[in-house]
């Protein structure tokens, strides 16, 4: 009778039982307790360890995209997106990306990138990537319209911030520029580009691509903002700096803080406030130079190695 209440099966039997038959029933019950509660409680442990386990991937998450500041924002995981964020990989560039699209949003997890899933046209979105810190946001969604909003509320919640967009048609282009992007990159007109220097200065082609994009390159292109405050090379012509001798970089351009651009300067050229100088060299080179120029601390600067 303690048995039977304690398991709740009934307060009588079907038919009337035999002290044998009651221990074999006994231990029956007992036995199947002894499966259900088993079984219950490895259900239970997988649901809660599995619950928890994702609460803490999510607080993890939400830690790593709170510290985030100087990084870079990439709106739209498609096609231009992903290849972003490879040179992005590449550079050891810190990124973040934004897409609404379940299936995208798995495939850059499964790859490793830090992410939020949403509408990168909402306020709401861009401030969980937070835009507030970040250096550049690039707009590589599929619509012109979309890229357009997104360009328009990140500069509306972070007016410093640098816009990349991407643009299918020349009227979305001008849109875009007019909108507060400072560049606009059509894949179409781009690519017109590319393939007919492609098919006619090959060797030009080879070269410009090696130096621009790619893990294991031997020489890189960076550019120098000559902050007032923190360059000492300012009011020098570049034979005075003797950049070249003392870092071994080459200064292929100077842009004036008007946006003139001067290509191939020659030593008398004046390194003026604000100028972004355009240079080329090796990994150590280059960090040699950002030490002579300020230092700038530029975090596109190539690691060293080893």
């Amino acid at each position: 009778m303690t048995m039977i209440t304690l398991s709740s099966v009934g307060f009588s039997e079907v038919h009337p039982l035999s002290p044998r038959s009651r221990l074999f029933t006994i231990a029956l019950i007992v036995t199947g307790l002894i499966t259900i509660g088993y079984l219950l409680n490895r259900f239970t442990e997988a649901l809660l360890q599995g619950y928890f386990q994702e609460g803490l991937r999510l607080r993890q998450k939400r830690n790593v995209i709170d510290k985030l500041a100087n990084h870079y924002i990439i709106c739209g995981f498609g096609r231009t997106g992903s290849y972003v964020a490879r040179e992005f990989i590449a550079e050891a560039i810190p990124f973040i990306i934004i897409d609404s699209e379940l299936y995208k949003i798995e495939k850059a997890q499964r790859l490793g990138y830090l992410v939020v899933q949403g509408d990168a046209t909402l306020d709401e979105y861009l401030s969980l990537a937070k835009i507030e810190t970040a250096t550049c946001v690039v707009a590589a969604l599929s619509s012109d319209a979309d890229n357009l909003y997104t360009v328009m509320s990140a500069k509306t919640l972070n007016p410093n911030i640098r816009a990349i967009a991407r643009a299918s048609t020349e009227e979305a282009l001008k849109k875009l520029e007019r909108a507060g992007a400072d560049a606009v990159v059509s894949p179409y007109i781009t690519g017109g580009k590319r393939l007919a220097a492609a098919a006619l200065r090959p060797q030009v082609m080879d070269f410009v691509d090696g130096i621009l994009s790619g893990a294991e390159k031997s020489f890189y292109l960076e550019e120098y903002l000559l902050a007032e405050e923190t360059c000492p090379c300012l009011g020098q012509t570049l034979m005075e700096t003797d950049l070249r001798a003392k870092s071994g970089a080459l200064v292929v351009a100077i842009r004036r803080s008007d946006g003139t651009l001067i290509p191939g300067p020659t030593g008398s050229s004046m390194l003026e406030a604000w100028d972004s100088l355009i240079c080329m060299g090796t990994a150590e080179q280059l960090r040699v130079l950002n030490s002579i120029l300020g230092p700038i601390n530029s975090p596109r600067m190539p690691k060293k190695k080893g």
